[in-house]
């Protein structure tokens, strides 16, 4: 073999050298780089985790350490009569021609809708004469707040406002700044601390939040109602009892866009 084959040859085998060792740092960059991407992903997963977690957190927590605002105080006029009887509450004039009945629980996100969209309306019947509502605080999602036990200590807290006659305001601030279903409720310093800032002063109302004074009474009554066919509508093609339901005569009736006309003038139900 000559000197100049010789050459060639050497050169060949220094060329595929060279390729070689950059194919090894190129392959060796691209490991790097994959598990640099890796880590930057496990970080990023990491930290949405951590952030979702927080969020969640804090929307379950949303009303700790805050206050119930009372809001504008509803005006009740002269002659309607605010009366606890038992677990219910009557709001009328007691020469009313027409009551109607209605089942609502404090943390019941439908309650709060229904509320908004027809308390104004219920209350200018009640102001006007035409109607009395019969307000049923029921408990059917005691176990849906974090901790457990809101419907029930909101219910109670309704009754020991209506002993001061000062359900309507209590009522309407509770569904105005309503806590989110399966998230924290109010506390009973809290919900004592409505009833004193819409001018609630009998020492009475929060003896009677913090024993709990209804609460025995107002699980006896809840159990009577979900157990009440007349009380029943079809949720999802079978009859059981849900929030809100309205009734008259102890008859639940359909919640239509106009049940409230149909109830002043005699055809509901």
């Amino acid at each position: 073999m000559g000197g100049a084959a010789r050459s060639a040859r050497k050169n060949r085998q220094q060329a595929a050298a060279a390729r070689s060792v950059a194919q090894a740092r190129g392959s060796a960059g691209g490991d790097r780089k994959k598990a640099i991407a890796v880590v930057i992903a496990v970080v990023v997963v990491a930290v949405l985790v951590i952030g979702g977690v927080l969020w969640i957190n804090s929307s379950k927590n949303a009303t700790e350490n805050t206050a119930i605002q009372p809001g504008a105080a509803p005006t009740l006029a002269a002659g309607v009569v605010e009366k606890r009887d038992g677990v219910v509450v009557s709001v009328g004039k007691p020469d009313a021609p027409k009551s109607v009945d209605l089942y609502a629980d404090f943390l019941c996100p439908v309650c709060g809708q229904f509320q908004q969209a027809y308390g104004q309306q219920m209350e200018q019947a009640i102001n006007q004469g035409k109607l009395t509502v019969r307000y049923h605080m029921v408990t059917l999602l005691n176990d849906r707040s974090d901790p457990p036990g809101y419907s029930l200590d909101s219910a109670n807290a309704a009754l020991a406002a209506a002993d001061a006659h000062k359900f309507t305001a209590f009522h309407d601030a509770l569904f105005k700044n309503q806590p989110e279903e399966g998230g924290r409720g109010y506390d009973k310093a809290q919900l004592i601390k409505l009833g004193q800032d819409i001018g609630i002063t009998d020492p009475k109302f929060s003896q009677s939040i913090n024993l709990g004074a209804y609460d025995q009474q107002i699980q006896a009554a809840f159990q009577k109602t979900v157990s009440d066919p007349n009380l029943a509508q079809d949720y999802q093609g079978q009859p059981s009892f849900g929030t809100p339901t309205l009734a008259i005569d102890g008859k639940a009736f359909k919640t239509t866009p106009d049940w409230l006309a149909k109830v002043l003038n005699g055809t509901a139900g």
